[in-house]
């Protein structure tokens, strides 16, 4: 289902001559308490009150191992390289991430589908979801480049077009996550508070966001005051492990510089209430494997 929504007022306003910050205008959890789903009434209250919600065993180790090996099929196979849809690290040209990972693999299309994925991310944001982003990242050892504080909700309503905070992703690590390996950083609260960045969005932005963030970058004044207000955690675990988080919480990630790799599969579900629209402040829209505009619900 492919739609061209009308334009709504722009409530999270970004990109202009300077920072602003914005009380969140939208719910953190959308469902009403009892919905059925995956989580427990307690796990949905935490993620309302920090942003995020850790799950220390999502998918078995069997089926780590099967997705692992598709992960490494992807990132080995030739053809795939030379996509569009694949990110390569800048020094060692080693890939570092392939999207739309749910179109170009029908494993990872089935885990997409899996009830305790897209099961919870309807019991979260209240209503049936379409994939708006998914990917696989491999950060392998000896250099492979962090991703620099941001919130991602900041990105996709001004390049696009995504209205209102309805999103939710989840990172499911394919590979441990030490204290040391370049692993998820995020401030908790941070989520309820929008962040609107300064300066205008070039033209193919995403093609230089892909390997270093730019636009939609926090000032170092603004990510000191956040981080003071509300700490920050690191996310370690087991391969099979996830975290959950909600699209308006600030995070990042190191450098890895260990000689041990951190892979995970992300996905990005967004409310079929909440499609996106034109960008709220780009001159153009982020090519579909990167930003769907096919919003068809997940079955």
């Amino acid at each position: 289902m492919t739609t061209t929504p009308v334009r709504t007022a722009d409530v999270y306003p970004t990109r202009g001559p300077e920072e602003v910050l914005i009380g969140r205008k939208d719910p953190v959890v959308w469902s009403d308490p009892g919905t059925p789903g995956p989580l427990w009434g307690h796990e949905l209250e935490s993620f309302e009150q920090q942003g995020f919600l850790p799950v220390e065993q999502l998918i078995t180790p069997e089926e780590v191992d099967v997705y692992r090996g598709e992960l490494d099929r992807l990132v080995s196979d030739p053809a795939m390289r030379g996509d569009e849809r694949s990110s390569v690290e800048p020094a060692s040209r080693e890939v570092r991430s392939v999207f739309e990972v749910h179109r170009v693999s029908e494993v990872f299309a089935r885990l997409a589908a899996d009830p305790r994925v897209v099961g919870t991310a309807r019991q979260i944001l209240g209503s049936d979801v379409y994939v708006h982003q998914s990917r696989i990242n491999v950060k392998p050892g000896f250099g492979a480049r962090g991703f620099y504080w941001h919130s991602d909700f900041e990105t996709w309503h001004a390049e696009d077009g995504l209205p209102r905070m309805r999103t939710v992703s989840v990172s499911i690590a394919l590979t441990p996550n030490h204290p040391t390996n370049g692993g998820l950083m995020i401030m908790p609260g941070s989520h309820r508070i929008f962040l609107g960045c300064a300066g205008a969005t070039p033209e193919d932005n995403y093609k230089r966001s892909l390997q270093m963030q730019d636009a939609g970058t926090p000032s170092n004044e603004a990510l000191s005051k956040f981080a003071d207000a509300c700490g920050i955690r690191l996310f370690t675990g087991r391969a099979g492990s996830a975290t959950w988080f909600d699209c308006n919480a600030m995070h990042g990630s190191g450098d890895n510089i260990t000689p041990y790799p951190r892979s995970n599969v992300f996905f990005v579900f967004n409310s079929v209430d909440n499609v996106a629209e034109e960008p709220f402040a780009a001159p153009l829209r982020r090519p579909e494997f990167i930003a769907a505009r096919d919003f068809t619900p997940v079955r």
